[in-house]
């Protein structure tokens, strides 16, 4: 199926995608003024672009997303990555869930400098059947080989979740922590919140809005609600932000120099969760 597609014109049609980034690029660099003698502090802020696959499709039109997402972020510098979104607990999205993982699994030899983070876990109990909630973030760490968790909300409910915690924490696999996306969606909040236990395990986090437009978030309500809600101190909202970089998917010659800025800006810092 990858050879019909790319031997249909699959790599052409990316031309167009390459295109279309170009142009919001530009608009953004003109909405925030850069080229002016005043520009936005928007402009210094470093972008980069997740393609984004839909898993509610027929498997054969995941498939082709999937791909398309391998082969535009081994083309164009700016995307550095894909995920697969929609919400996980359609019946589509369940039934086809492993079959996706392998799908990626099969592809990544293919793209080895590809980077892979999977909306995994966003699912509660009572919103899919119990079993639905035993294997999602395994298979997206072990199967599909995600660098990073988006979500991971119902890691207590996996099967074996001790040795997979201690898996994540040892590969340095990050969650992306979406507070007021998960209160709001799957109503898990405060102490229901494993936040806290992917911390005690010593798993990377950072935090994350989800989809701003949806979630009427930003990243300060985000830092808000994670002192407020979930208790967490300065140093280790300082981690996180931290986190947020040191695992990103930017070019290291990029990241080094960003983490190298956010430590000077921070000072003397241990990097280490409650130091």
């Amino acid at each position: 199926l990858r050879d019909k597609l790319l031997s249909a014109g699959l790599r052409d049609s990316l031309v167009k995608t390459s295109a279309g980034l170009d142009r919001v690029f530009e608009a953004q660099r003109t909405t925030l003024g850069c080229a002016t003698a005043q520009p936005d502090p928007g402009c210094d802020v470093e972008v980069r672009v997740l393609y984004q696959v839909l898993r509610a499709l027929p498997p054969e039109m995941t498939f082709a997303m999937i791909l398309a997402g391998f082969e535009l972020a081994s083309r164009d510098p700016r995307v550095v990555g894909f995920n697969l979104v929609q919400p996980e607990d359609d019946y589509t999205a369940m039934r086809d869930f492993s079959l996706h993982m392998r799908m990626i699994q099969t592809l990544r030899p293919l793209y080895p400098t590809v980077k892979v983070t999977l909306h995994a876990g966003e699912l509660a109990p009572g919103l899919v059947p119990p079993e639905g909630l035993r294997f999602h973030i395994r298979e997206s760490v072990r199967v599909a080989g995600a660098s990073r968790i988006g979500h991971g909300v119902d890691i207590a409910q996996e099967e074996d979740a001790v040795p997979l915690l201690q898996e994540m924490a040892r590969r340095n696999i990050l969650v992306e922590i979406a507070l007021t996306s998960n209160a709001g969606i799957l109503g898990v909040r405060g102490k229901d919140h494993p936040l806290h236990l992917y911390m005690t395990y010593g798993v990377p986090v950072a935090l994350s809005t989800d989809d701003e437009g949806v979630s009427r978030s930003d990243m300060n309500m985000e830092y808000k609600r994670a002192v407020e809600e979930q208790g967490v101190t300065y140093a280790d909202l300082k981690t996180m932000a931290r986190n947020s970089l040191r695992y990103s998917f930017a070019d290291e010659v990029t990241k080094t120099r960003l983490l190298r800025e956010l430590d000077a800006a921070f000072g003397s810092f241990e990097g280490v969760y409650g130091h």
